[in-house]
């Protein structure tokens, strides 16, 4: 297929250095980056957060708020205690 593209000339710059590395035509080496971007693009997932098993909570989870307050007051204690 033929059309006509506009290239910046950030990205004309880069294709032309491709031309020279690979000692392909212009067309060649656009195509080539396309379809180089277009497969990164499919092959890059979101973001990975790794999942580890914790095991049982010690504590009841539904007032997790409340167990969270419990530690910082103890910690609070401590501190005070300690001076």
């Amino acid at each position: 297929m033929r059309t006509t593209v506009t290239l910046d000339p950030d990205t004309e710059q880069m294709v032309r250095q491709r031309m020279a590395a690979r000692g392909v035509s212009f067309k060649r080496a656009l195509n080539d980056a396309i379809r180089e971007g277009a497969r990164a693009e499919a092959r890059v997932d979101a973001f990975h957060t790794p999942v580890f098993e914790m095991g049982v909570p010690r504590a009841d989870l539904t007032r997790a708020l409340r167990v969270a307050a419990d530690l910082e007051d103890e910690a609070i204690t401590q501190r005070l205690l300690a001076d």
